[in-house]
Protein backbone atom coordinates (compact mmCIF):
# COMPACT_ATOMS: atom_id res chain seq x y z
CA UNK A 1 0.00 0.00 0.00
CA UNK A 2 3.13 1.96 0.52
CA UNK A 3 4.18 2.12 -2.69
CA UNK A 4 1.34 2.37 -4.13
CA UNK A 5 0.20 5.39 -2.42
CA UNK A 6 3.67 7.07 -3.28
CA UNK A 7 3.45 6.19 -7.16
CA UNK A 8 -0.26 7.30 -7.10
CA UNK A 9 0.26 10.64 -4.86
CA UNK A 10 3.01 11.56 -7.32
CA UNK A 11 0.84 15.26 -7.92
CA UNK A 12 1.26 15.52 -3.94
CA UNK A 13 5.10 15.22 -4.11
CA UNK A 14 8.19 17.15 -4.62
CA UNK A 15 9.34 14.57 -7.31
CA UNK A 16 7.03 12.69 -8.78
CA UNK A 17 8.57 8.52 -9.26
CA UNK A 18 8.80 6.95 -12.47
CA UNK A 19 6.15 4.94 -13.10
CA UNK A 20 6.53 1.08 -13.49
CA UNK A 21 8.60 -0.09 -16.40
CA UNK A 22 5.69 -3.12 -17.49
CA UNK A 23 2.12 -1.29 -17.45
CA UNK A 24 -0.38 -3.42 -15.12
CA UNK A 25 -2.79 -3.98 -17.96
CA UNK A 26 0.17 -5.67 -19.34
CA UNK A 27 -0.93 -8.70 -17.11
CA UNK A 28 -3.80 -9.96 -19.25
CA UNK A 29 -5.59 -9.07 -22.28
CA UNK A 30 -8.93 -10.74 -23.28
CA UNK A 31 -10.27 -11.54 -26.94
CA UNK A 32 -13.26 -9.32 -27.57
CA UNK A 33 -13.41 -10.55 -31.57
CA UNK A 34 -10.96 -11.99 -33.88
CA UNK A 35 -7.64 -10.64 -33.79
CA UNK A 36 -8.78 -7.79 -31.13
CA UNK A 37 -8.19 -7.71 -27.88
CA UNK A 38 -8.56 -5.39 -24.66
CA UNK A 39 -7.66 -5.24 -21.36
CA UNK A 40 -8.34 -2.67 -17.99
CA UNK A 41 -7.03 -2.32 -14.65
CA UNK A 42 -8.87 0.06 -12.30
CA UNK A 43 -8.05 0.54 -8.78
CA UNK A 44 -9.13 3.25 -6.02
CA UNK A 45 -7.94 4.28 -2.65
CA UNK A 46 -8.97 5.79 -0.19
CA UNK A 47 -6.73 6.95 3.11
CA UNK A 48 -7.09 9.20 5.83
CA UNK A 49 -5.24 12.19 6.76
CA UNK A 50 -3.02 11.40 9.93
CA UNK A 51 -1.34 14.44 10.52
CA UNK A 52 -0.18 17.93 8.94
CA UNK A 53 2.95 20.13 8.84
CA UNK A 54 1.52 23.15 7.35
CA UNK A 55 4.73 25.48 7.64
CA UNK A 56 6.98 22.13 6.30
CA UNK A 57 4.21 21.17 3.96
CA UNK A 58 3.97 17.48 4.81
CA UNK A 59 1.30 15.04 5.24
CA UNK A 60 0.98 11.52 7.07
CA UNK A 61 -1.37 9.52 5.31
CA UNK A 62 -3.03 6.42 6.77
CA UNK A 63 -4.76 3.08 5.54
CA UNK A 64 -7.08 0.92 6.41
CA UNK A 65 -4.79 -1.26 8.15
CA UNK A 66 -3.59 1.54 10.42
CA UNK A 67 -0.05 1.79 8.41
CA UNK A 68 0.77 5.20 8.17
CA UNK A 69 3.01 6.98 5.53
CA UNK A 70 4.66 10.71 5.38
CA UNK A 71 5.01 13.14 2.13
CA UNK A 72 6.17 16.24 1.14
CA UNK A 73 3.91 18.01 -0.70
CA UNK A 74 5.00 20.42 -3.63
CA UNK A 75 4.41 24.25 -4.12
CA UNK A 76 2.10 22.82 -7.38
CA UNK A 77 -0.24 21.86 -5.05
CA UNK A 78 -2.45 24.76 -4.45
CA UNK A 79 -5.01 25.15 -1.36
CA UNK A 80 -2.55 22.49 0.52
CA UNK A 81 -3.76 25.07 3.57
CA UNK A 82 -7.55 23.84 3.33
CA UNK A 83 -6.37 20.04 4.40
CA UNK A 84 -7.80 19.08 8.23
CA UNK A 85 -6.41 15.82 9.77
CA UNK A 86 -9.34 13.57 9.30
CA UNK A 87 -10.12 14.54 5.67
CA UNK A 88 -9.85 12.04 3.19
CA UNK A 89 -7.65 11.56 0.03
CA UNK A 90 -8.78 9.66 -2.72
CA UNK A 91 -6.80 8.31 -5.30
CA UNK A 92 -8.79 6.42 -8.61
CA UNK A 93 -6.93 5.37 -10.96
CA UNK A 94 -6.94 3.47 -14.47
CA UNK A 95 -5.13 1.61 -17.46
CA UNK A 96 -6.93 0.67 -20.60
CA UNK A 97 -5.38 -1.31 -23.55
CA UNK A 98 -7.44 -1.73 -27.13
CA UNK A 99 -5.61 -3.19 -29.89
CA UNK A 100 -5.84 -4.69 -33.05
CA UNK A 101 -3.86 -7.47 -34.81
CA UNK A 102 -2.16 -6.48 -38.55
CA UNK A 103 -1.33 -9.70 -40.05
CA UNK A 104 1.88 -9.27 -42.06
CA UNK A 105 2.43 -6.05 -40.69
CA UNK A 106 4.17 -3.73 -43.27
CA UNK A 107 3.44 -0.31 -41.61
CA UNK A 108 6.15 1.81 -40.04
CA UNK A 109 6.13 1.57 -36.41
CA UNK A 110 4.96 5.15 -34.50
CA UNK A 111 3.73 6.51 -31.15
CA UNK A 112 1.51 9.65 -31.15
CA UNK A 113 1.29 10.69 -27.15
CA UNK A 114 -1.54 13.27 -26.17
CA UNK A 115 -3.08 14.12 -22.42
CA UNK A 116 -4.09 16.64 -20.16
CA UNK A 117 -4.29 18.25 -16.27
CA UNK A 118 -5.45 19.92 -13.89
CA UNK A 119 -5.58 20.98 -10.65
CA UNK A 120 -8.26 22.58 -8.34
CA UNK A 121 -9.34 25.98 -8.36
CA UNK A 122 -8.52 28.86 -5.69
CA UNK A 123 -10.77 28.50 -2.72
CA UNK A 124 -11.91 24.37 -3.59
CA UNK A 125 -10.16 21.32 -1.71
CA UNK A 126 -7.00 19.91 -3.06
CA UNK A 127 -7.51 17.95 -6.46
CA UNK A 128 -5.54 17.24 -9.60
CA UNK A 129 -5.96 14.66 -12.67
CA UNK A 130 -4.02 13.62 -15.15
CA UNK A 131 -4.89 11.33 -17.73
CA UNK A 132 -2.43 10.28 -20.67
CA UNK A 133 -3.05 8.40 -24.14
CA UNK A 134 -0.34 6.82 -26.69
CA UNK A 135 -1.82 5.41 -29.79
CA UNK A 136 0.99 3.04 -31.17
CA UNK A 137 1.90 0.99 -34.08
CA UNK A 138 4.13 -1.68 -33.30
CA UNK A 139 5.80 -5.07 -34.74
CA UNK A 140 5.10 -8.94 -32.84
CA UNK A 141 8.94 -9.27 -31.91
CA UNK A 142 8.09 -12.82 -30.36
CA UNK A 143 5.28 -15.05 -28.98
CA UNK A 144 5.72 -17.61 -26.46
CA UNK A 145 3.20 -19.90 -26.71
CA UNK A 146 4.15 -22.15 -23.74
CA UNK A 147 3.61 -18.45 -21.74
CA UNK A 148 0.69 -17.18 -23.18
CA UNK A 149 2.84 -13.79 -24.32
CA UNK A 150 3.38 -11.27 -26.78
CA UNK A 151 6.66 -9.20 -27.04
CA UNK A 152 5.73 -5.83 -28.90
CA UNK A 153 8.35 -3.55 -30.18
CA UNK A 154 7.05 0.30 -30.54
CA UNK A 155 8.53 3.06 -31.66
CA UNK A 156 10.12 4.10 -28.29
CA UNK A 157 9.78 0.82 -26.27
CA UNK A 158 9.64 -2.80 -26.36
CA UNK A 159 6.85 -4.95 -23.69
CA UNK A 160 5.68 -7.88 -23.11
CA UNK A 161 1.77 -8.36 -22.50
CA UNK A 162 -0.10 -11.59 -21.47
CA UNK A 163 -2.75 -12.89 -23.61
CA UNK A 164 -5.35 -15.10 -22.14
CA UNK A 165 -6.91 -17.06 -24.76
CA UNK A 166 -4.84 -19.56 -26.38
CA UNK A 167 -6.71 -19.47 -29.76
CA UNK A 168 -6.47 -15.67 -30.13
CA UNK A 169 -2.64 -16.05 -29.51
CA UNK A 170 -2.66 -18.87 -32.40
CA UNK A 171 -3.73 -16.31 -34.82
CA UNK A 172 -0.59 -14.02 -33.85
CA UNK A 173 2.82 -14.35 -34.99
CA UNK A 174 6.31 -13.00 -35.09
CA UNK A 175 6.14 -10.31 -38.55
CA UNK A 176 2.66 -9.29 -37.43
CA UNK A 177 2.00 -6.11 -36.66
CA UNK A 178 -0.35 -4.48 -34.14
CA UNK A 179 -2.85 -1.17 -33.92
CA UNK A 180 -3.68 0.17 -30.57
CA UNK A 181 -4.11 3.05 -28.55
CA UNK A 182 -3.00 2.44 -24.45
CA UNK A 183 -4.29 5.89 -21.73
CA UNK A 184 -4.13 5.90 -18.16
CA UNK A 185 -5.60 8.16 -16.06
CA UNK A 186 -5.01 9.28 -12.11
CA UNK A 187 -7.35 11.46 -10.06
CA UNK A 188 -6.33 12.46 -6.53
CA UNK A 189 -9.24 14.86 -4.56
CA UNK A 190 -9.17 15.58 -0.69
CA UNK A 191 -12.72 15.23 0.71
CA UNK A 192 -13.74 16.69 3.98
CA UNK A 193 -13.52 14.75 7.26
CA UNK A 194 -17.77 13.63 7.54
CA UNK A 195 -18.48 14.18 3.70
CA UNK A 196 -18.51 10.82 2.19
CA UNK A 197 -16.41 9.71 -0.92
CA UNK A 198 -18.07 9.71 -4.28
CA UNK A 199 -18.38 6.23 -5.74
Amino acid sequence: MRTAAALLLSPFAVAAQEPAAQPAVAQGLVAVAPGQFAGIVEARVTLAVEAIDQAGRTIVLKDTKGEQSKFVVGDQVKNFAQIKVGDLVVISYSQELLMTLRKGGGQLRERIDSGQQGTAAPGQMPGAFESKEVAFIADVQQVDRKKGTVTLRGALRTVTLKIKDPKQLKMISKGDQVEGVFSEAMAVAVVPAGAKARK
